[in-house]
């Protein structure tokens, strides 16, 4: 019987070989074209064919493979790197408990006693902790929700992170070339991006967009939408991407209880990220983009759905059927993103177990590849417990590998399309983050939207800032998986 460690070389082995199948198919091929020759015309014959090749043809194929190696070099698109990144640092004065969150909507004249029971208990197995934040105009009783106050949230959250991510990377509002910002609920005119321009005093030309009503998915849309436009744009082009969620003018004030979800789960946040196809000054390499929409069921499409209550008050439906749908669109993607990143051994078992599925036993579960072999760091949305929990068991994570997506949940609640950046801030605070290791970052929103970016780290994080500063020693904290 083999000893362990042949098993493990064997196993070593095996692994090298699989995942470089179609090198040592041409090697092989190659060598058997060969060995028939000169097994037709005897090994003198072959060498004497080998010597009688013209020089030009040698010289000629080689012409030839200069100018499509150059062709392809010209063509192929550029190479986008993630310069770094910034979120909103809260001040203490937005901060609120859980038990000062309750106590404030009990005071509110529409919520009634079994509102206030529901959200309650929510928010007891919510996996939020007392530290989060919500704006100003949520403090007060009633909330103000007005225009003004949605701008005022706006430039504190937006202001705030772009001129945290400018000092730390020592880039000039004259160095951006493209702005692009995502926010699903506020969309004032002037426009977000019109803000930003304004405050910073950009360029006239600069190429912007802004995204509204793609959910919290819809900062890694922002990052393919940067990506294709940097690959066309002149080399060392920046692109600047925010994201955020402004809450002071969507908070419900009905008493639809599938409605009060979003004013318990949702809070306070935003993030910045400068991404460039420079070389220079730059932290991570963009690898993947994986988008899924699933609009065209029905039962998606009204998984997340804006619209008036019977009273006639404006809110988020959030359907009971979300986990579901979540994953559904989740499985849909890393059959994408699987093939994309993960080795050849694991794309093999992966393909084989589809195949058997569908011709030999319907019922027989998909073969889960071992996702710890392409990435090493997983930034989940932090979208609710049970979005995380549901995420962990479809791509057997461990604790571990959830543990930034739960401890963002816990420090700063579900903060929309900014929750990855603050996962991958909680990354680098806890000094993990290492050259070489790839990080999955999955966001779902709206539609339903199952969105996936993966980075390669090319420069470790040396400084310990942002949100994670003050509070990084404090954590991971022990938190509840599952509900009551």
């Amino acid at each position: 019987m083999n000893s362990p460690p042949t098993l493990k070389r064997l196993k070593s082995l095996m692994k090298v070989v699989v995942n470089n199948f179609l090198f040592f198919i041409v090697v092989a091929l190659a060598t058997i074209v060969l060995i028939i020759k000169a097994s037709q015309h005897g090994h003198i014959k072959l060498l004497t064919w080998l010597h009688v090749v013209r020089i030009s043809h040698i010289v000629l194929a080689m012409f030839l493979s200069i100018v499509l190696g150059a062709l392809y070099i010209m063509h192929r698109p550029q190479s986008v790197y993630l310069v770094d990144y910034a979120c909103f640092n809260h001040a203490s004065n937005f901060r609120v408990s859980n038990a000062a969150f309750v106590e404030h909507v009990r005071q509110m004249p529409y919520v009634d006693d079994k509102s206030v029971y529901f959200m309650t208990r929510l928010l007891e197995h919510s996996g939020l902790g007392d530290s989060t934040y919500i704006p100003h105009a949520l403090h007060y009783i009633p909330p103000h929700l007005t225009l003004s106050d949605g701008r005022e949230e706006a430039e504190q959250v937006i202001f705030s992170s772009i001129d945290a991510l400018f000092a730390k990377t020592s880039i000039k509002s004259k160095d951006i070339h493209i702005l692009i910002t995502n926010c699903s609920a506020f969309n004032p005119k002037p426009s977000l991006v019109d803000m930003i321009i304004n405050k910073y005093k950009l360029q006239a030309d600069i190429k912007n967009i802004q995204i509204s009503g793609m959910g919290c998915s819809a900062g890694l849309i922002s990052v393919e939408v940067a990506r294709n436009l940097l690959q066309v744009a002149p080399k060392g082009a920046h692109a600047l991407v925010v994201s955020t969620e402004i809450l002071s003018v969507r908070f419900y004030t009905g008493r639809n209880h599938a409605m009060l979800l979003p004013n318990v789960l949702f809070r306070m946040g935003a993030a910045a990220a400068v991404l460039s196809t420079s070389r220079s000054k730059l932290r991570f390499k963009l690898r993947n983009i994986v988008r899924t929409l699933t609009a065209a069921q029905d039962k998606s499409y009204h998984c997340i759905f804006q619209e008036e209550d019977l009273e006639g008050e404006m809110g988020v439906n959030l359907s009971k059927d979300i986990v579901t749908v979540a994953g559904d669109a989740l499985q849909a993607n890393i059959a994408t993103i699987g093939f994309l990143s993960l080795p050849f051994s694991e794309q093999l078992k992966f393909g084989f177990s589809l195949l058997a599925r569908k011709f030999l036993n319907r019922k027989t579960k998909p073969y889960v590849p071992d996702f710890h072999k392409a990435f090493k760091h997983f930034c989940i949305h932090a979208g609710g417990r049970a979005v995380i929990n549901a995420v962990q068991r479809s791509l057997r994570l461990t604790d571990e590998d959830v543990e930034p997506s739960r401890m963002t949940l816990h420090r700063f609640g579900n903060t929309s399309s900014s929750s990855v950046w603050y996962e991958l801030g909680y990354i680098d605070a806890k000094v993990r983050m290492q050259k070489g290791d790839r990080v999955w970052m999955i966001g779902f929103g709206s539609g339903f939207k199952c969105n996936s970016v993966v980075w390669e780290c090319i420069q470790e994080s040396s400084n310990i800032d942002g949100p994670w500063a003050d509070c990084i020693h404090q954590y991971p904290v022990r938190t509840s998986k599952v509900a009551k």
